[in-house]
């Protein structure tokens, strides 16, 4: 099944806002509905043509057959650009400015090579795409003439050793995919962002992902003991065994890299025994800060469990932690913050930290309200991308940033990051609700991932790109990174220069200018092209 072209996941999925919800955006916000008629799939107008006849016939022999390049409008266009907000509202407006001249599937590492090679010789730029999730720019590179390298053939898992508890995944392997086959085998990956439905291994660890049960299994990052990279210049193999002090880690090199670099046609990958209990629970804390001191106790000092998370006042408010019931606690008048703790392991072992990681909480201020929150949160983990697009129909402009940093930091960057984008949009006049919660946590720091809620205004994409601009400014002044688990893309990459340093980047320029001389690969895209 293919994604919506022009918004997220299942059609079947996608749904209306209630109205007590349009009701409450028009109040709060003054939103009002879009009158424009939806643009339909058959009636978007592509400006750019095919790749000719010569480069076609080249990454035919290359991917093993005609079949597998594909010209048509319809694949040109689900190939084109992510699924951030801007992405989507561009597309919809019928802007396919960024579209692939041509979609290919290679089905082996090799094929990987021989396409490689072939747009090197025919000068196409190459963009590697999983899931096609990218929320950053990360599928749109500077450079107009280039293919989309779809990884959809290469989807199988390739080997599981029980004893070493490894396994061995292809990168257009989709995430429910790959549970489902170490399942069968009992084991679990534990990998599931909010775009766990659609994206894959080889996205998660190009973007280095993060999912919701950070807490327990570790980021994806984490979870990577092996890689293999095709380059225009040829093979990189990395991980021989768990650590290694043979040099630098150039698996560190790839993760992240956001295929600028090659693309990633394999994973080797440490996995769990899948876990006989889960249990999903909400607490209540009487502030933002006092729920952030509660969950940096858990971090550092233990027991911490496998989901932690907390939403701020305003989030609490609206019901973004459960976006199934959204309003509902509003016309409650419920006050706080709530928090969701998750265990998932041995019966023994889930009781035993949560009675554990109860004390904590309470020592802390927290009320326990039951596993009520808690399941509701997680039967609409993945909820939150089909909202949003309810909200772009019904008129509303809905996008969402993360950063993260050490915890002593957390409570200036958490202010300077709401005040930049209310004070810019407010000024655009599109005055926002801005939620945020605190999506992953470590020892000696975490994640902040805000909402941002508003009218769409004249011009939306337009509105928000100088309130985006304004946060990312926001976040480096106060000691944050841009992104934690998002990706650079070309909407950070700016961003991401000034962290990294003049000479950071220089030196993963000359990584790039030795392994994708001619600038092939995902061109703009973590680098400037110049």
């Amino acid at each position: 099944m293919d994604m919506l072209w022009n918004g997220w996941g299942d059609p079947a999925k996608a749904a209306p806002l209630p109205g007590a919800v349009t009701g409450l955006l028009r109040d709060l916000l003054g939103v009002t509905p879009r009158t424009a008629p939806a643009l339909a799939l058959e009636d978007v107008r592509l400006p750019a043509p095919p790749a000719g006849p010569a480069a076609l016939e080249a990454l035919a022999r290359a991917a093993g057959g005609a079949e597998h390049v594909l010209t048509d409008d319809e694949s040109r266009v689900r190939h084109t650009r992510g699924k951030s907000t801007p992405d989507l509202l561009r597309l919809r407006a019928g802007d396919v400015t960024d579209v692939p001249q041509a979609v290919v599937l290679p089905a082996s590492h090799d094929e990987v090579l021989a396409v490689l090679r072939a747009c090197a010789e025919h000068a196409l730029a190459v963009v590697p795409f999983g899931g096609g999730t990218s929320v950053v720019g990360g599928l749109a590179p500077e450079r107009r003439a280039f293919v989309a390298l779809d990884l959809r053939r290469m989807n199988g898992l390739l080997d599981l050793d029980p004893v070493s508890r490894t396994a061995v995944l292809q990168p257009g392997l989709r995430a429910p995919e790959a549970e489902a086959l170490l399942a069968e085998q009992g084991f679990t990956l534990g990998h599931f962002p909010q775009s766990y439905e659609w994206a894959t291994i080889g996205g998660f660890a190009a973007a280095r992902s993060s999912g919701q049960a950070s807490a327990g299994y570790g980021r994806f990052d984490d979870m990577v003991l092996g890689l293999t990279l095709a380059t225009p210049e040829g093979t990189i193999e990395t991980g021989r065994a768990p650590r290694s002090a043979a040099g630098p880690d150039l698996r560190q090199l790839v993760l992240g890299s956001e295929g600028a670099f090659g693309v990633i046609t394999s994973v080797l990958v440490r996995i769990r025994p899948l876990p006989t209990t889960r249990v999903y629970e909400g607490w209540r804390f009487a502030s933002f800060e006092e729920g952030a001191a509660a969950l940096r106790r858990l971090a550092q000092d233990g027991p911490r469990p496998t989901v932690l998370r907390l939403s701020d006042e305003t989030e609490t408010l609206i019901g973004l932690a459960q976006p199934d019931a959204i309003g509902a606690q509003l016309q409650r008048g419920d006050a706080g913050c709530t928090a969701i703790t998750g265990y998932e392991g041995t019966a023994e072992d889930t009781t035993r930290r949560r009675e554990r990681a109860a004390a904590v909480l309470r020592s802390c201020g927290g009320t326990l309200i039951g596993t009520e929150p808690g399941e509701r949160w997680a039967h609409g983990r993945y909820s939150a991308p089909y909202l949003r697009d309810a909200l772009l129909d019904a008129g509303a402009f809905a996008e969402t940033l993360e950063t993260a940093a050490f915890w002593s930091r957390i409570p200036e960057l958490y202010g300077a990051v709401r005040t930049a984008l209310t004070e810019t949009l407010t000024r655009a006049g599109t005055p926002p609700l801005v939620m945020c919660h605190i999506s992953h946590v470590y020892e000696n720091g975490a994640s902040l991932y805000f909402t941002v809620v508003s009218a769409q205004g004249e011009d939306p994409v337009g509105h928000w790109a100088p309130a985006k601009r304004a946060a990312n400014d926001a976040v480096l002044a106060a000691g944050g990174t841009i992104s934690h688990h998002h990706g650079v893309g070309t909407d950070h990459r700016d961003w991401y220069v000034r962290e990294a340093g003049a000479l950071g980047v220089a030196a993963l320029r000359a990584v790039k200018d030795r392994l994708d001389p001619d600038g092939l690969l995902n061109p703009g895209v973590l680098l400037p092209t110049d």
